[in-house]
Formats: C-alpha cells, structure tokens, sequence
C-alpha cells in the first residue's frame, strides 16, 4: 500500500513541477522575502530600514536554531549558520565577482551524538586563489551494516568512536575558473569500541580488522572547475573535482593507502522559460590503492556534507569503492521566493569488498520543502522525506541544498 501511495504522489507532484512555469524569473531582489524578513517584522522592525541595511552588509549571514530529526541522529537540537563574504558590493558590473562561504553546525542528539563540522571556501587574489577547508568533529554512536550491497538492516552493529577531521588545500587558477592545488589531510578515530556485540557472530567489521584508534595523514591533490552562479543554490553553471589523497607513513599515517574523488554537478533551468531547476549530482569514491581504517571507507552519507543516498542512514552501505548519482527537480511554490518544493532521486553502488565489482543498485526517492532564510545568499532551510529499499525511510535536514 505505502509503495503505491509513493507512485501516486509522485506521479501527482511530476505533471506539477513541469507545469510551474513563473513569470516572475527576473524579479528584483526586493520583491522576495526570506524567512529574516519575517523574524523582523514579528519583532516589530522597520522592513525597509533593515532591508536596506542588509543590502550594505558586505557578509551575509544565515542562522538556523532547530529542532530536528533524522535517521542517523534521531531528535536533535541543532544551530546551524553560514556566512556569504562579498569583497565588494554586488551590481550587474560586478557579477562575475565570487563570494566566500563559510558554514559551521553544533548538533546534540538524543543518541548522545556531538557533531561540529566547519566548511569554508575563501577567494583572494581578485578570485585566483582559494582556501579550501573540511574540518569538524564527531562523537559518535553509530550504526555500520557490514560490507557490499548484500547486507540487510538486521546486520546492524552500533559502533562508538570519536572523529577529528582536517583537510585544508590551496588552490591557484591556471585558466579562466579552473584551480589546481595541494593540500593536507588529517582524519584520527579514537575510542573506537563495538556495542552490543552478538553472541557467536563475527561481524563485518570485525573480519576486517580494527584498533582502538586509527590515523590517516597525507597530501591532497586538487584539480577544480567551478562555473557555478552561486555555490550555496546554483541557478546555472557547473561544478567539476577531482581530489586524490595518497595516505604515507611517513607523516604518521598507521599504513599507506591512496583514495580519489571524483564529483560533477551540474544546474539548468527547465523548462527555459521558469524559475525550474534541474540539478545532476555524480559522486564517486575509490581506494586506489592499500587498505584503508574501516571508518575510511566509502559509504552512504560520508560526503562532506553528509548527504549521499538520501533515502537511506548514514552509513548503511560501505565498501572500498562507491558510484553515487543524484537527481534533484526544485520549483519555487510562492512568487515571493519564500516557499519551494524538490522532487529528488539517487542510486547508489558500493562494489563487493577488495575489488572493482558492482552487483547491485540501491535506489531511493523522496520529496522536499524549501524555506528562504536568506535572500541574497539565496540560502534555504532544506526538509526533504526519502525513502529507500529494505523499507528504508525517513526526515532529512540541511541549511542550503543537498548538492
């Protein structure tokens, strides 16, 4: 019954997504509201007074205090915020110009989970040099299902670890909006513990092997090409990375091994006529080479953001090598820019452990809500609902877009 149910929704939101054709495509910024609007005018200030102020603000910054709930967290109490740094102010001359991100979370679940990630991407040099940053911390319980496609939800293990993540790379631009750099990477588990370990049943984590701590030090190697209007909500452009890390021993690594990234996304509208857009997401993860810590392998929903195979929890596929691809369909519900709704769909592949063999798929689909915080930086609270095989389902919550 919940299958067909899903079908008939989707089938009902499709026709409607396409239909969505708005007329107000060009609508000044003035004309759209966010969610800080709203929040000043309960509080009974000047509109046009703030409105004015925020325009003259050079850093435009987004604060979400929630209560939330996903799969991987359960209920949780959460502060995210992020802040959009101009280095001068934005005019139709200046809209080549490339504004800085920075965003930062503090989360606390009822699983007793801490998770603090900071992400920035900061442009100097009249847009020629970037400064890009991954750091966070977890302490984490968490569940892993064991290796490859074939496992199922009742091969369950709650693992507890602690997580210290660094990763910082500079990148130069060789030609017009194409970067190449180098950087370092730090990730350092620690406390790592099995819970509630079956009677007589070695799990897969187990088979493959693990210490109470594990450390992975290298030296990163970037190739970028970013063509995109907006790195928080792109209307239009591209984005295309290829990130290689070998891991060494000689900078403190426990063994050597090498990982690759390789990510696009891409955004267009449709139809051309609408504020429609269509967004493709590809995200696909290898280990090149030596074994990496168990907690290092590629798996559902360990991207930066946390957001591969919506549909399913953290965690709930890993393996050596990963093949994602994402679609996601945004229509804007209010001709105010406050309200939007997506329809999205992935399918995601990890090969049998230790070779390049991929068996099976894991597809997922779900529905979305986008509320605007801020306008300028164009930066929505994201509310998406997936669901997954298996009988996977469940709430998934962002400040700005999954991809």
């Amino acid at each position: 019954m919940w299958f067909r149910l899903r079908i008939l929704l989707l089938a009902l939101f499709i026709p409607f997504c396409l239909l969505a054709q708005t007329p107000w495509r060009y609508a000044p910024l003035d004309s759209l509201r966010d969610l800080t609007e709203i929040v000043n005018h309960l509080l009974n200030k000047d509109g046009n007074e703030d409105i004015a102020a925020r325009k003259k603000h050079q850093i435009q910054v987004g604060v979400f205090p929630a209560i939330g709930y996903t799969l991987q967290t359960g209920f949780a109490a959460v502060v995210s915020a992020n802040a959009v740094i101009y280095k001068k102010h934005r005019t139709a001359k200046d809209s080549t110009s490339l504004p800085s991100i920075v965003a930062a979370s503090l989360s606390y679940s009822q699983k007793r989970q801490i998770i603090v990630p900071l992400q920035a991407v900061l442009y100097f040099n009249n847009n020629k040099t970037i400064l890009v940053s991954d750091w966070r911390y977890l302490k984490y319980p968490t569940y892993t299902y064991g290796l490859g496609m074939g496992t199922s939800p009742q091969d369950s293990t709650l693992l507890n670890f602690q997580y210290f993540k660094f990763h910082t790379s500079l990148l130069f631009e060789v030609k017009p909006q194409i970067f190449i750099g180098a950087g370092y990477s730090l990730d350092y588990f620690w406390h790592i513990s099995q819970v509630y370990k079956k009677p007589g049943i070695e799990s897969d984590f187990e088979k493959y092997g693990y210490g109470a701590t594990s450390l992975s030090s290298g030296i990163s190697f970037n190739l970028l090409r970013d063509t995109r209007d907006n790195s928080i909500n792109a209307y239009k452009g591209s984005y295309a990375n290829l990130l290689l890390i070998p891991r060494f021993q000689f900078l403190g690594s426990d063994n050597f091994w090498t990982s690759l990234l390789l990510e696009y996304r891409t955004y267009m509208r449709f139809p051309n006529n609408s504020n429609n857009i269509l967004a493709f997401w590809s995200y696909n993860w290898f280990t090149l080479s030596g074994t990496p810590p168990y907690l290092m392998l590629p798996s559902t929903g360990w991207d930066k953001t946390f957001n591969t195979g919506r549909g399913y929890i953290q965690g709930r596929f890993r393996s050596n090598n990963m093949l994602d691809a994402e679609a996601e369909y945004r229509v804007p519900l209010t001709r105010n820019g406050l309200f939007g709704m997506v329809l999205f769909t992935n399918f995601e592949s990890l090969s049998n452990i230790d070779t390049w063999h991929f068996t099976s798929i894991a597809p997922a689909g779900g529905l979305g809500l986008r509320i605007k915080l801020n306008k300028f930086s164009r930066t929505n609270i994201a509310i998406d609902y997936g669901w997954g095989r298996q009988g996977s389902k469940g709430f998934f919550v962002n400040l700005g877009e999954a991809f």
